[in-house]
């Protein structure tokens, strides 16, 4: 990195939506841009989540961009391995390595309201951007929580997301807190090798069959030669969950025949009663994100296995105490706890127009126009902001409408000319915000009767989106000026900017606010 480069766009993160980022940049004519990665390869979650077993729960033919479909996946539900290819594909097909900036980890960003532009340093050094788009990404930093006692355990520590593949848990006791999503791929993977498996469970999942096979040979060779027919596959994907959405949305009692199927699945296999009882969930399906797994059960049914119905509360040495009080002797500690989602650390990193970060403004909980900007902070998106997360299809659909919106945020700053910057309303925000809520009042992630990842501390949804993806594409298709304030620095002869939108270079006199709908 340049000792101050500065650019049009800095992108923050080399995940799907970096990486979709930049080749919509792209695609829109602008190469004056970069892509800060913290690690030394692009992945993102996909990167990073590499524990065994893992793999997707979306289908495969949803589960990547409509701009880059690919039809050799090898399975209808990819492993990570196959996604993280995927990801290295486009980064290559689309020409984006030039554009990367690896082991650059963004220590702070400030809004230089004389310049109008960002102030950006990283571990690579510094530079500075008209337009900042963070694609950090909801599950990018782990949450291992504060166990007395954790610090002096002699065995092994990791989390899921960072698993520890030199240590060898073959033979070995091994204690596994939590029974999300990474908890029911890692507890079948590792259970033949481990002498025993402790699961800590505080909520029970509900779990359904995992209906994964491999992608023939035959099927791959139409996708190849017919390309329309891996549209229509992913098409009858997207209809079939955008025809349930209702039921999340708008008349959660209709899952109650979901519930049984799960029932039904769980019966299958477990076959004692009293482990039965144990994990049977008693919120309604859906309210937590619902799993799917053929293995889980049939791991947890095997002799080498205890579930504890109750969180891991002290470790004392070698021994792990659960709330219960109950006892366990283990040489290992997998946290498969899930990750910091609504006090996303990159919050703290960021500081606005009138000096507070983003953690401060989102003290109250997160809030963002449209899930992309946020009041006080201009020319700044985020990519999977506030509300975009979905509860029971493909995050990429939620992206590509996010990216939308993103280059036509662009495109008006470029017709808009000069150097200019966009500002959310704080009256957008808000209205915005009294929307989503007031949808999300009769969800089941609100009504289910759970306690899930998707709320904040004061038992807020500000995770997911409360409609279809059909609803949030409509929403995100273009920029309303209107909902934002136009900040200019009227230009000078002589001043060293460069050119696009938001110059390099200061004038030495303030932004000047102007209401674009006047």
């Amino acid at each position: 990195m340049a000792e101050h480069e500065h650019v049009r766009v800095a992108v923050i993160g080399s995940g799907f939506g970096g990486l979709g980022a930049a080749v919509r940049l792209r695609r829109e004519g602008i190469t004056d841009f970069v892509v800060l990665e913290r690690a030394d390869s692009v992945g993102g979650t996909w990167r990073d989540n590499s524990y065994p077993g893992c793999a997707c729960d979306v289908p495969s033919h949803l589960y990547s961009f409509s701009f880059a479909p690919n039809p050799d996946w090898p399975r209808t539900f990819s492993g990570q391995q196959h996604i993280r290819a995927y990801l290295e594909h486009v980064t290559d097909v689309f020409h984006l390595r030039p554009h990367l900036r690896f082991n650059s980890e963004v220590k702070v960003m400030t809004w230089d309201g004389e310049r109008l532009r960002w102030e950006i340093e990283t571990s690579g050094g510094r530079l500075s951007a008209d337009i900042v788009v963070s694609a950090t990404g909801p599950l990018s930093d782990p949450r291992i929580p504060e166990i007395p006692g954790l610090d002096s355990f002699p065995g092994k520590v990791f989390h899921s997301a960072r698993w520890d593949h030199d240590h060898d848990l073959r033979g070995k006791r091994v204690a596994m807190v939590g029974t999300g999503a990474s908890a029911i791929q890692i507890v079948p993977s590792i259970q033949p090798d481990v002498a025993r498996l402790t699961l800590f469970q505080r909520t029970p999942p509900w779990v359904m069959p995992r209906v994964d096979r491999a992608i023939t040979g035959a099927e791959r060779a139409l996708h190849r030669a017919l390309p329309f027919t891996a549209q229509a596959r992913r098409g009858l994907l997207w209809g079939i969950r955008e025809l349930q959405v209702q039921a999340f949305t708008k008349h959660p009692d209709e899952l109650g025949f979901v519930e049984r199927l799960a029932k039904r699945n769980m019966a299958r296999a477990i076959k004692d009663p009293a482990l039965r009882a144990k994990l049977t969930p008693d919120y309604r399906i859906g309210c937590k994100r619902i799993l799917l797994s053929s293995a889980y059960y049939p791991a947890l049914a095997r002799p080498n296995v205890d579930v504890v119905a109750s969180g891991l509360s002290e470790i004392r040495g070698s021994t792990v105490v659960a709330a219960d009080r109950s006892e366990a002797e283990v040489d290992a500690i997998i946290f498969g706890t899930g990750f910091h989602v609504t006090d996303m650390p990159i919050a703290d990193r960021v500081v606005g127009a009138d000096g507070r970060t983003l953690a401060e403004a989102w003290k109250g909980g997160m809030e963002a126009l449209r899930g992309a900007s946020a009041a006080g902070f201009p020319n700044w998106m985020t990519i999977i902001g506030p509300n975009t997360g979905l509860g029971n299809s493909s995050m990429i659909l939620m992206i590509e409408s996010q990216l939308n919106y993103m280059a036509d945020f662009v495109r008006q700053l470029g017709v808009l000319g000069g150097r200019a910057a966009l500002d959310a309303r704080p009256g957008a925000v808000a209205a915005w915000n009294r929307r989503v809520h007031e949808r999300m009042k009769r969800t089941v992630w609100n009504t289910g009767g759970c306690t899930s990842w998707y709320l904040d501390a004061s038992g807020r949804n500000t995770t997911i989106w409360p409609g279809t993806t059909t609803e949030f594409r409509r929403a995100t298709r273009q920029v309303d000026l209107t909902e934002y304030e136009l900040l200019r620095v009227p230009a000078k002869s002589g001043d060293g900017d460069s050119g696009g939108s938001g110059g390099s270079g200061g004038s030495g006199e303030s932004a000047k606010s102007v209401g674009v709908d006047a």
